[in-house]
């Protein structure tokens, strides 16, 4: 019959296996080799499927050429209802097939093709069916997702940049990184146009021009555009610091920062400025040097025009006109606009003079007294000459 099947492989759970074996067909005299019963079974139906449509259709020529002639009109009428009956009937056997097929879920009603899927599903609704990290107790609906947070533990990083070396944990994090060698923007804003190299970013951005941070601080009220932001803001109050370094122990409350802090170890400076040639472990501090070059002084003060470099010199500069002075000595009680300015203070207290006298050895808690010290040096060898 020239029957072909999509299976190969020998379906064990179904008994006896028909492999290398001769089977005889007696209703088409054929000889051929059957893999399993299953596969015979289904061979044999398709024969007694044809025998009993030529049952039908004989009886159904038989029934209609007794017809008179004259309701040759009447008997194709009620053959072609006949046929809608019949194919109504095959379309409610295919929908019920279907359904029976269908596994749904009695809690989200979502339906699926497999009951092992089904199972799997079932996991999300239940507390037991979680996956959870043996070592810190997060729990995941998903095993690939448990897994993926395991590396976080295990510092495994299987996805490594072909044009620098870096290794990351997950292929998201490549892709993204990749886009820093490729200058890939693939998300503009739709205000001003500008790029980022993350859906996140471009998130964060929008924040400027909305003005709209959804994510409060229930300690201090401060608000912020991302939960993640908000989330590593929130360990600043508890001292969290979920993430340790290896080397010298110290503990962040974000992994960037530890990431951050491990060039400290490693000493990679990826960030150089092109005019002076200056390297930097953050960008964010070239961009910060890079005003020296151009003297941008972004930040100005709102009350008398003055402009500076950075944004901490302006918080400072801003005391002069509000008078507060929020930087407390605990050991005298004097209080300074500038924290530099307390951190020279306290060494009156603590005896600490860090600046020291290449020629004489004599110290100093400033280093512009050693400047000054320095010139005394200077004219006794102009005087001597």
């Amino acid at each position: 019959c020239f029957e072909s099947f999509i299976k190969t492989r020998c379906e064990e759970e179904e008994g006896e296996i028909y492999k290398d074996r001769r089977i005889h067909c007696s209703t088409d005299e054929s000889h051929f080799g059957f893999w399993t019963r299953r596969l015979k079974n289904k061979h044999i139906y398709k024969h007694e499927s044809q025998e009993i449509e030529q049952v039908v259709v004989k009886w159904e020529t038989d029934v209609f050429m007794v017809t008179p002639k004259d309701s040759e009109s009447e008997r194709d009428e009620e053959l072609q209802q006949n046929n809608d009956e019949n194919h109504t009937i095959k379309q409610n056997q295919l929908i019920e097939t279907q359904d029976k097929s269908l596994y749904p879920c009695g809690i989200c009603d979502e339906t699926f093709t497999k009951n092992s899927l089904l199972t799997k599903h079932l996991k999300i609704h239940t507390d037991d069916g979680l996956f959870s990290c043996k070592i810190c107790g997060k729990t995941s609906s998903r095993k690939c997702h448990l897994d993926i947070h395991m590396r976080t533990h295990t510092g495994e990083k299987p996805f490594l940049c072909n044009l620098c070396g870096k290794g990351f944990s997950q292929k998201g994090h490549l892709t993204i990184h990749t886009r820093t060698h490729t200058g890939e923007r693939p998300f503009s804003c739709k205000i001003c146009e500008k790029g980022f190299i993350e859906k996140g970013l471009l998130t964060d951005h929008m924040s400027v021009h909305t003005g709209e941070r959804p994510f409060p601080c229930k300690i201090c009220g401060k608000s912020f555009s991302r939960k993640s932001s908000l989330t590593v803001h929130v360990r600043t109050h508890v001292a969290e610091k979920p993430f340790s370094c290896e080397i010298c122990g110290k503990g962040f409350c974000a992994k960037a920062f530890l990431n951050l802090h491990m060039r400290v170890h490693t000493g990679d400076r990826p960030f150089s400025c092109v005019i002076c040639g200056k390297t930097y472990t953050q960008k964010s501090h070239l961009s910060v040097h890079l005003r020296t070059h151009t003297g941008d002084r972004p930040f100005s003060c709102t009350l008398c025009g003055k402009s500076f470099q950075y944004k901490l010199s302006l918080m400072e500069h801003m005391t002069i006109h509000t008078g507060e002075r929020p930087f407390l000595c605990k050991v005298c009680g004097k209080r300074f606009r500038e924290k530099c300015h307390l951190t020279v203070h306290m060494r009156i207290h603590t005896g600490e003079k860090p600046f020291s006298c290449n020629i004489c050895e004599k110290r100093f808690c400033k280093k512009c007294n050693l400047i000054l010290h320095m010139r005394n040096h200077v004219s006794e060898n102009s005087v001597s000459c």
